[in-house]
């Protein structure tokens, strides 16, 4: 049987599209409706499931199922639709400010149960949708409406966190780059648990050209680390190498040490502390900078082992009775009121007298 063939076409909606003129989340819309339009799967198999914020908006631009949901708690909504349906592919759509702030709890939580959602979050650094406070995300000194004089907040980093969380897949990509973008949208497609991408996306209104040292035409060579697996890590045209030291990752010019000191990339390495290292090379989008795939690796998805869970209690205890189940303890029938006003009714529980 031929598999069925689409388009981008095929995964746009008939809403009109709402965000500034020129704002990045066009392309990462256009990233990753190419992408599903090449996996060659029925659109109703892709579930997308968003919190609040301009990212927020995506399941109305794209032709499959989707939730618009709660400041933040997308990955726990998410979670329950995974676990209910692993037929299923879930999306999460979200921010920084969604993510890391409000839903904070909800993302590290999706990540270390290691639930199978692919969770892609737009980084711009800034509240967009609320006109241009400063996020968990902002670098500190960074001038906003809700920070005049400076933020005085250390910022996050989003890739560190997930690692911190043991997430099993973790990968940053930039949107301006929609060949690299749907190559990380692929790789966390097909792992199983968790998925985490950090998407550097570009606020035009509010917080333009934040990420210009990875995706300027001049500076983006000196900066930009493609990790890829399997190969030594070197940037600038191969002068500048990556390095493992007294366990910290380091730049280095690469003539200065011997080839085989160039630290090789393995994302697939268990222990996430060299993972990890490499995701402090830089705290935010500010000189030399990794992109690509920092951690993936195997371990059991959560809808997996729940759904073995109830399929052993089935077995051991035989089908379940929803009746016998919330009548099985502390209940009791009310009756009509007897003349001195209290009630007739009788405990279902062994041990309850009679209730007033």
């Amino acid at each position: 049987m031929t598999a069925p063939s689409y388009t981008r076409a095929d995964f746009q909606t008939d809403q009109e599209v709402r965000w500034c003129p020129g704002c990045g989340d066009y392309t990462i819309l256009a990233s990753v409706q190419m992408f599903l339009a090449s996996l060659g799967r029925p659109r109703e198999e892709f579930v997308f499931i968003s919190g609040i914020g301009c990212a927020a908006r995506f399941p109305y631009y794209v032709e499959t199922y989707g939730m618009h949901s709660i400041h933040g708690r997308a990955p726990a909504i998410a979670t329950g639709l995974a676990t209910a349906r692993p037929d299923l592919s879930v999306w999460v759509i979200t921010g920084d400010g969604d993510a890391l702030s409000i839903g904070g709890n909800h993302l590290i939580h999706a990540l270390r149960r290691n639930v199978n959602l692919k969770i892609i979050m737009f980084n711009n650094q800034i509240y967009g949708l609320t006109k241009g406070q400063y996020s968990p995300t902002s670098e500190v000194g960074k001038a906003t409406k809700s920070s005049p004089f400076g933020s005085v907040d250390f910022p996050f980093n989003p890739v560190s966190l997930a690692l911190g969380a043991d997430a099993t897949f973790v990968a940053r990509t930039l949107d301006m780059d929609r060949n690299h973008t749907q190559e990380m949208l692929q790789k966390a497609y097909e792992h199983e648990g968790s998925a985490f991408i950090e998407v550097y996306q570009n606020c035009n209104v509010f917080n333009d050209k934040a990420f210009i040292q990875l995706t300027g035409k001049e500076e983006r060579v000196h900066n930009r680390i493609d990790l890829v697996h399997g190969k030594p890590i070197v940037f600038d045209e191969g002068s500048k190498a990556v390095v493992l030291r007294g366990g910290e990752a380091e730049v280095v010019d690469s003539s200065s040490v011997d080839p085989k000191a160039i630290l090789v990339h393995d994302e697939t390495r268990p222990d996430p502390s060299v993972a990890f290292t490499l995701s402090r090379l830089s705290h935010g989008p500010y000189g030399p900078t990794p992109v690509g795939v920092f951690r993936n690796v195997k371990r059991d998805a959560y809808d997996i082992a729940v759904n073995a869970q109830v399929e052993a209690a089935k077995e051991k205890l035989g089908p379940g009775d929803i009746n016998n189940l919330i009548r099985s303890h502390g209940t009791w029938t009310v009756g009509p009121a007897s003349p001195n006003g209290s009630s007739n009714g009788k405990s279902g529980g062994s041990d309850s007298p009679d209730q007033s």
